[in-house]
């Protein structure tokens, strides 16, 4: 069964400001996955600053809730972030495993769980 959300969900120890350095990163492979990068560097800079300075303070992040085959999800509720899809087409085995590889990089504490039934907040 295919995923259509994976969580990634903070652990003790580790806090937003913590994705603050791959989150430019993270970004860039989830838009280019889902073929929504911005022809103006502009506006993607603004994506960009726009949760850099959410995360920089420590602050839960605005994500990327466009439309899409996948978004990038901050809950309200729960010091995590995911990414959720309702395409049949999509597989969202690939990027989690290139988004969980630059947390482990980056020395983020986090766990995964997958399919959490959780709708857009």
């Amino acid at each position: 069964m295919k995923a259509t959300s994976t969580h990634f969900v903070l652990e003790k120890g580790s806090d937003y400001k913590d994705l603050a350095p791959v989150f430019e990163d993270i970004l860039t492979i989830l838009l280019e996955e889902i073929e929504q990068v911005p022809e103006d560097e502009e506006i993607m800079g603004m994506f960009i600053e726009q949760n850099l300075s959410d995360l920089n303070s420590n602050r839960k992040p605005e994500g990327y809730n466009r439309k899409g085959r996948i978004r990038l999800v901050f809950p309200m509720d729960r010091k995590e972030f995911y990414l959720k899809t309702y395409s049949k087409n999509a597989d969202l085995a690939g990027l989690s495993d290139r988004i969980s590889s630059m947390l482990k990089e980056a020395n983020v504490k986090f766990s995964v769980l997958q399919n959490d039934n959780m709708d857009f907040e």
